[in-house]
């Protein structure tokens, strides 16, 4: 899907989804159950949770997925031919078992908006969340709202400001606002805000109006 046929804040209703819904496939299935996987080997008693025949039998699932795997250039055609939002981003890809994952809507101002609870997997300082975590996802959040105001480009710079350590096991608030436009230079900002308004991490992305191509 081109930037032009993209839902936008103009031509579009505010609270439009913007990301890939879950749709009950097995994959997506799939995915959430390896979702569950990680979580629970980061919280199991490993003096007695037999990991010995858990590795075995999540072995013999990574044989099985493996061997059904076509080549890579392949699966990146397979990937990319379709929907102009991605279903196996590491954000909001509900096919990535790497992702939360995060929902986006678009609201009627131009920005875009997204809550999401972060467990353990994404743990940087104790029961807070890693920066770099934080940094992935207001990267791609400021991405989909260049989408919504209609432009597309690539992550030129990110600066990153920490306000405070982001919770995990709460409800964040994620936000992006495409701000201005400069020839091919788009500068967007966006927040992570815990339920209460306090703002734990701000960025100012600039991104530049180029793309990558599509593989074929």
């Amino acid at each position: 899907m081109s930037v032009g046929t993209h839902p936008t804040f103009e031509n579009s209703p505010s609270g439009t989804v913007l990301t890939s819904p879950p749709d009950g496939s097995a994959v997506d299935r799939a995915t959430e159950a390896a979702r569950r996987v990680v979580d629970a080997l980061l919280r199991t008693d490993r003096g007695n949770a037999n990991l010995d025949r858990v590795a075995e039998e999540l072995n013999s699932i990574a044989e099985h997925l493996e061997e059904h795997a076509p080549a890579v250039a392949e699966r990146l055609i397979d990937m990319w031919n379709g929907e102009g939002v991605t279903r196996h981003d590491p954000v909001t890809g509900p096919e990535n078992a790497l992702a939360p994952p995060v929902v986006l809507e678009g609201l009627s101002d131009g920005s875009v908006r997204g809550t999401v609870t972060l467990t353990i997997p994404y743990q940087g300082p104790p029961g807070h969340v890693h920066g770099g975590v934080s940094a992935l996802l207001l990267d791609h959040v400021l991405g989909v709202a260049n989408a919504w105001g209609g432009k597309a480009g690539m992550t030129a710079q990110l600066s990153t400001r920490y306000h405070r350590p982001t919770p995990l096991f709460e409800p964040l608030t994620l936000t992006g606002k495409l701000m201005s436009v400069d020839g091919r230079k788009i500068t967007t900002v966006g927040d992570i805000r815990t339920a209460d308004g306090q703002v734990c991490v701000s960025v100012e992305g600039l991104f530049v109006d180029k793309t990558v191509p599509r593989p074929r």
